[in-house]
This record gives structure tokens, sequence and C-alpha cells, in this order.
């Protein structure tokens, strides 16, 4: 008898496997042969930021080369940018990508038609070329405008000592 419960718990523990492993099967069978559903849904969230609402800041130029520039130096470029939408906008962040950019920029709200700026102040410590960013983020979007400045950074005038006197280091 006990055999015999422990044959049917068996036999019931195969078949609910089974028809566990099978509704998964059909399951994922459905989801690859429904394309036209899954892609749609799937399209939006991977969409371009062409799809998405334009912010309404209109930058005068979004990339900004200074060109050679000394160590030791900071250097400071203005970036303008007028308000061309029909709302007020406000700048939420304005963010650098690394610490050795500062940004500054308008708190106050902007309404349409109106100008602010966004100032990127740049610690010319390290030689060599850098390439920074600047994320702009405002109340109109969820998309943001980056700026970018650029430039190289070359050694600073060395100290030349005198002929028979002592040198600096």
């Amino acid at each position: 008898m006990k055999t015999l419960k422990l044959s049917l718990f068996a036999v019931a523990g195969a078949l609910f496997l089974s028809f566990s492993a099978n509704a998964q099967q059909v399951a994922k069978k459905d989801v690859k042969t429904s394309s036209v559903p899954v892609k749609a849904a799937v399209a939006p969230a991977a969409a371009t930021p062409v799809d998405q609402k334009p912010t309404g800041l209109t930058f005068k130029e979004e990339v900004y080369s200074f060109g050679d520039i000394e160590k030791g130096k900071p250097v400071t470029h203005e970036f303008t940018f007028k308000n061309t939408s029909k709302q007020t906008i406000l700048l939420t962040n304005v963010k650098a990508s690394c610490g050795c950019t500062t940004p500054t920029w308008t708190k106050t709200p902007i309404k349409p038609g109106e100008s602010g700026n966004v100032t990127a102040t740049y610690n010319a410590a390290n030689e060599g070329a850098f390439t920074k960013t600047i994320t702009v983020t405002a109340n109109d979007t969820e998309q943001n405008k980056v700026l970018t400045i650029k430039g190289k950074v070359n050694p600073g005038a060395a100290v030349v000592a005198p002929a028979n006197g002592p040198t600096q280091q």
C-alpha cells in the first residue's frame, strides 16, 4: 500500500513537471511568433532622440574650441541660448563631465524669446589635448543638451635661470 502511494505521488509529480515544461515552451513560442505587437511595444523605449520632444533651448553654438592654451591658466567660455519655446524654461541642472570643468548658468526662469547662458571654466592643470562636456537639463523636456569644450594645454613659460646663478626648480 505504501509503495502504491509513493508510485502515485511520483506519477503526479512527473505529470506536473511535464505540464509545466510544456507551458513554458508554449509561452516562449507565442512570444517568438507574435512579432508585431512585441516589437511595437519595444521600439518606443529604444527610440532615437528624433522621436523625443526637442528642448526649447537654442544655443548659438554647442561646441567651442579654446585652441592652444597655457598650462596653469584657467579659461572660460560663455554659451548663450535663446528660449524658442512657447513656455517659460528653467535650467534644472548643469553638470560637467569632470571636476576640472566648472559650470555656472542662468538660474532664473527664462521666458519665451529671452536669452540665458551657461559658462564653462576649464582648469588647465594638465598638459595635452582635452574634450569635456557640460550636460544641460531643463524643465521643458526629458532630452538634455550637451555642450562641448575642447583644446590643447601646452606647457607654461619655463623659468630660465641666469647663466652663472642657481637654477630654479
